[in-house]
């Protein structure tokens, strides 16, 4: 059987099943794989995810946890996803992508949900910092790793059922929803807040079970195995030094802009603190809408990975340049719009263009990989972001620019741009 030479349009059931050539299913399935499911799975998840960011500076607050002891507690959720996203990835070119991604929805779900549990003891209780803070460190560490598996896997699905000229916009769909998780969750915490801390938190944890159910009845039951002799992929392959490099940059740049932008409306826009505050808000909701709207826009065009790559690699340093020039709130807003315009066509097309760069039985440790070099973007991010700032307040901007830039100039020709992408 031959892969599919066509992607369905968003208004059918899903995309067609194919079943690539290297590939071994193990049982039949006639359900045609649809993204849905995964963009369902994505949006609950982010929400969750972001509620408990917006969160987590009332709950430090009330349980006398210091600002680096929850910076800390995100450290480690991002440091335990950079290490276990290609492990992930590659366990589920061995045991299949259903059982993984199934598996690491239900350990996230059940570990966000401890957390929950932990975190309103700690609020109800006269609960020791240094308890609470153990017991956070603990919890998102181990909602980091169970969570690592669904992105990688997730990835990895599409690349199974979707030919290569329709995986970014596959991705881009995914990344909208994600996207639009990012804007809806913190605003939905900061509603329920004042119910209680608690609730906000009870409430989102029961997300991702919502999202389990949905994954376990409509995820395909066919399986792919790796072939018994396969050789694993390689961290070093040079096939993937590409993937790596955009991917890291492209999280690197957005984790540099959304530790630095803050202090940036403090010291160049002179405003007061709670101005401030409201100015980095609104500029980080600007940066979901415009990914959700540019992801949106993304998937109705057929171009290749490396095009778009290009493109947005332009548009972002454009706008994260044009962040030095800012004088004012409206101006910092319109530039990060532009900056997440470009950042979204490059974070579904990094994963397309890793994907059609590996056979179908690497698929999931080329996602791993991916994922792994945007893990290592967020912890590098804040730190390099912070240390440059302390130089200039426009550096980090000009950095990142900089080097957006380098990544849209670079060009490879070990491949047409309509097979692997990388050209």
């Amino acid at each position: 059987m031959t892969a599919a030479s066509n992607i369905e349009n968003d208004s059918q059931i899903g995309f067609p099943m194919t079943i690539l050539a290297d590939a071994t299913p193990v049982e039949t399935d006639r359900r045609p794989f649809s993204i849905r499911p995964l963009m369902f799975e994505t949006f609950m998840c982010s929400m969750a995810m972001m509620a408990f960011v917006a969160l987590a500076g009332p709950i430090a607050r009330v349980i006398g946890l210091a600002p680096w002891q929850v910076g800390a507690a995100m450290t480690v959720a991002g440091a335990a996803w950079m290490v276990m996203a290609r492990v992930w990835g590659a366990a589920s070119d061995r045991r299949g992508r259903r059982p993984v991604i199934l598996f690491g929805l239900a350990g996230f779900a059940i570990s966000y949900f401890l957390l929950s549990l932990f975190i309103d003891l700690a609020l109800r209780t006269a609960m020791v910092p240094v308890l609470a803070f153990a017991g956070l460190l603990i919890g998102r560490g181990v909602a980091g790793v169970f969570y690592a598996a669904v992105p990688a896997t997730g990835a990895a699905l599409v690349a199974d059922h979707v030919p290569p000229e329709g995986r970014a916009a596959a991705m881009a769909g995914i990344g909208a929803s994600s996207g639009a998780g990012m804007v809806i969750g913190p605003g939905a915490a900061g509603l329920l807040a004042p119910y209680g801390l608690n609730l906000p938190l009870y409430l989102t944890a029961a997300l991702p079970v919502l999202a389990l159910v949905i994954l376990w009845r409509a995820l395909p039951r066919i399986e792919r195995h790796a072939p018994p002799k396969a050789e694993p992929l390689r961290l070093s392959d040079m096939r993937l030094r590409r993937p790596m490099t955009v991917a890291f940059i492209a999280m690197f740049s957005v984790a540099v802009a959304q530790v630095t932008v803050g202090f940036y409306a403090l010291d160049r826009l002179h405003l007061d603190p709670p101005g401030a505050a409201r100015a980095a808000g609104i500029a980080l909701a600007a940066v979901g809408v415009a990914l959700v709207l540019v992801q949106i826009a993304l998937r109705k065009l057929n171009w290749p990975p490396a095009r778009l790559i290009r493109i947005g690699g332009i548009v972002g340093a454009i706008g994260f340049g044009a962040v030095m020039l800012a004088a004012s709130a409206p101006m910092l807003w319109a530039c990060f719009a532009v900056a997440a315009a470009g950042m979204g066509w490059i974070f579904p097309s990094v994963s397309a263009l890793a994907a059609n760069s590996v056979e179908a039985h690497d698929q999931g440790a080329a996602a791993g990989t991916v994922a792994a070099a945007q893990g290592l973007g967020v912890i590098l991010g804040p730190i390099a972001g912070t240390f440059v700032y302390g130089i200039d307040n426009g550096a980090p901007y000009a950095l990142i620019a900089a080097m957006l830039l380098a990544t849209a100039m670079w060009r490879e020709r070990t491949c047409s741009d309509a097979g692997c992408g990388c050209g």
